[in-house]
């Protein structure tokens, strides 16, 4: 069980659960080999050298390396051969003009130019969690679904999925994931030139934990980081999800905004406005009074409102919340969309104070009107414990988002930027807590 520690005890239930990252959980994705600048053939790149040495290669060549191929990755992915089959057809105009290309041919050139890729292997963290899409317990128990950050080689980020279910007894569990992976097939034009909008699917994938959302366009190639889901209540679907998530490219950070139905298709567009050059956006679950509302932190160092009329474009609304108490001198931020209670709405915090450490807290905000605070914490409601401050990111805890039932938050948190723990919370003591805001 993690260390991390509460300053009162009494409002925090630790679990014994700890998500840590794994190898051996990988997705096949592709891979685009090229030359450095000083070396480059004019008018015959490395793709086309690599696939005239293969077409150079005879029949029976050719299906021994197929074999190959097919026997080292079918053990933990399916549908390999089709997988592959797709990936040559994003790089067919690599292939001289002419050239005949059998079948088997087909599918080693699309291998040549994947790569097995291990989404988790360094990290596992700051998750964000909703109730699942299909409620199928007939005992009072909850099903969740959550989301993860996972860091593999090069410090790239992708999302993943696990699923688990909230007891009636209060007790928690965490659904073993899936041996195989599937990458999303994306809907719109492949290839790296920036689109407003894309559709991805994973049809291929038979369980959320399958599911793997890694870069795609060239606004995203350097990570997609920090999922904050949430339950969506769209006009055409109440019952859908959206979340935001921060996009790492060459040109720098976006926010981005990403729809689902059933967490096999996603849609992802960008953000405008100041906060679509910003982290930690997070998305109020229903409009309010006629407007779509959010968090945002654009200034590095206080927690602001935002409003828009087409969850794309979004305006100031003011600050909402600025440091006030050591913990959180430098900055303070979300840790994922407000969940809505009896008294309001309530906002998960962080803060960082003395060394970076980075803390957790909790906001109460007005139903009607979330641009006041009527009380937040003095000191935090998480903080690293001396057990588990080292990782990749030390004295960290944080969160992307918890989910309410009845009087009770179940609160799953990174810790030091590198594994999951869980925790459960009691909200009438959490709102006893606070001060006036």
């Amino acid at each position: 069980m993690p260390a991390t520690i509460s300053p009162d005890p009494s409002l925090v239930t630790p679990l014994p659960i700890v998500l840590r990252p794994d190898p051996t959980r990988t997705v096949v994705r592709p891979f685009v080999p090229s030359d450095p600048a000083d070396y480059a053939t004019p008018g015959h790149p490395r793709g086309e050298r690599i696939i005239a040495r293969l077409l150079a290669l005879g029949e029976k060549e050719v299906h021994l390396e197929l074999e190959r191929v097919r026997l080292s990755l079918d053990e933990r992915h399916r549908d390999v051969l089709p997988m592959l089959e797709r990936r040559f057809k994003e790089v067919a105009g690599l292939v001289p003009e002419g050239a005949g290309v059998t079948p088997e041919q087909r599918v080693l050139i699309g291998a040549y130019f994947s790569a097995e890729y291990s989404f988790e292997s360094a990290a596992l963290f700051n998750p964000s969690v909703v109730p699942h899409p299909v409620q199928d317990t007939s005992d009072g128990a909850t099903r969740f679904l959550f989301s993860l950050r996972g860091i593999g080689e090069g410090h790239l980020s992708s999302v993943t999925f696990r699923t688990g279910t909230w007891a009636a007894d209060g007790s928690v569990t965490v659904d073993e994931p899936s041996p195989t992976s599937v990458p999303p097939v994306q809907e719109t034009p492949v290839g790296w030139a920036d689109a407003e909008t894309i559709q991805l699917n994973c049809h291929g994938s038979r369980d959320p934990s399958e599911t793997v959302l890694f870069p795609i366009i060239e606004s995203q190639s350097r990570g997609i980081e920090d999922l904050r889901l949430t339950p969506f209540a769209f006009p055409d679907n109440p019952r859908s999800y959206a979340g935001t998530f921060t996009a790492l490219g060459a040109a720098g950070v976006r926010q981005e905004l990403l729809q689902t139905d059933d967490f096999r298709t996603f849609k992802m567009r960008p953000v405008t406005g100041k906060l679509g050059k910003a982290k930690g956006m997070a998305l109020f679950p229903r409009p309010i009074n006629g407007r779509y509302l959010a968090l945002g932190r654009q200034d590095n160092e206080n927690l602001w409102l935002f409003s828009s009329d087409d969850l794309l474009a979004w305006e100031e609304v003011g600050k909402l919340m600025g440091p006030r108490y050591p913990w959180e001198f430098v900055q303070i931020g979300n840790c994922g969309s407000p969940l809505e209670i009896d008294e309001g709405w309530l906002v998960l915090t962080h803060g960082v104070g003395v060394v970076r450490n980075y803390c957790m807290g909790a906001a109460l905000l007005d139903r009607d009107d979330p641009s006041r605070v009527i009380a937040r914490m003095a000191v935090p409601l998480l903080e690293p414990g001396p057990a588990d401050r080292d990782g990749y990111v030390p004295n960290v805890v944080y969160s992307c988002g918890g989910l309410v039932r009845g009087r009770t938050l179940l609160l799953p948190y990174g810790v030091a930027d590198e594994y999951t723990a869980f925790a459960t919370v009691d909200i009438d003591r959490l709102l006893a807590a606070m001060v006036p805001g």
